[in-house]
């Protein structure tokens, strides 16, 4: 379809209002994260300095935080990678009663509210769970944010696998088993490589998920355990550390954008894989 001028130029206008107005506070906080004043007012800028990069990194609180979300989020993001694979492995092979149920349970999680899921698992957490022969009680830290982060982001790493499984043909499975390979070996030969790069791709996505997600990990974190969103929201509303918080803010812009850009990469053309 070929638009008039008018047409391309009002699209044109539209769509770069739209870039700004998305991408201007993401520049505003980078920029501020250099300022030598403590203003978040903008422009407000009055030079240039490092102080406050400095300052971010030898404190113990956004260190220490920092670390902790890429802690939960790393081992998030291999649980979801193995339940999200063979998850998408079953349901792309076979063909069983209750396939659509189980396929729609699978993208739920993301689809319910952070807020739901977090107060379903903060029931779950503290209660005791009585099995009859032993009961156990799972309770907050470390462990309940991996579990609770992972409920999301195996929709994240499924979706993947699965599409990727869907647009490859099933003939080379065939062919594999035709000419003597046994299960491992297809998957090894076959299966893994076609679906290398969505893993990939899953995965990057599913750690920034879990790395950014603070209303589930409010729920779920206790009282112990502090991840850097959490520490980003309690500090951005004291005057003293809203220089350390646009720092840290910048540091996961720098990290974060060339990973988004590189899943998605990976995810429209297959990583180069044919």
């Amino acid at each position: 379809m070929k638009l008039s001028l008018p047409a391309r130029l009002t699209l044109g206008l539209a769509t770069a209002a739209t870039l700004v107005f998305l991408y201007l506070p993401l520049a505003v906080v980078a920029r501020l994260s250099f300022n030598p004043a403590k203003s978040v007012a903008w422009p407000g800028w009055s030079g240039f300095t490092l102080d406050w990069w400095r300052k971010a990194w030898s404190a113990d609180g956004p260190r220490d935080a920092l670390l902790n979300s890429c802690k939960v989020a790393l081992a998030a993001t291999v649980v979801a990678l193995f339940l999200g694979t063979l998850a998408a492995l079953a349901m792309a092979r076979f063909v069983f009663f209750g396939r659509n149920a189980v396929s729609f349970l699978m993208v739920l999680p993301i689809a319910l509210p952070g807020i739901v899921t977090g107060i379903a698992l903060q029931n779950t957490f503290s209660r005791t769970i009585d099995l009859g022969l032993f009961s156990f009680k799972i309770g907050f830290g470390f462990h309940s944010l991996v579990i609770a982060h992972a409920t999301f982001c195996v929709v994240v790493a499924y979706n993947n696998v699965i599409a990727r499984l869907r647009r490859s043909s099933p003939n080379l499975i065939e062919a594999s088993a035709d000419l003597g390979a046994h299960g491992s070996q297809t998957f090894r030969y076959i299966t893994f490589p076609l679906m290398r790069s969505a893993l990939l791709a899953g995965g990057i996505l599913a750690f920034a998920l879990s790395f950014d997600e603070i209303v589930v990990t409010t729920f779920t974190a206790g009282s112990g355990f502090l991840t850097l969103p959490q520490w980003i929201l309690a500090n951005f509303s004291r005057p003293q550390n809203v220089p350390l918080v646009n720092v840290m803010a910048t540091f996961v812009m720098l990290v974060s954008i060339p990973l988004a850009w590189f899943a998605q990469r990976l995810s429209d053309d297959g990583g180069g894989e044919r």
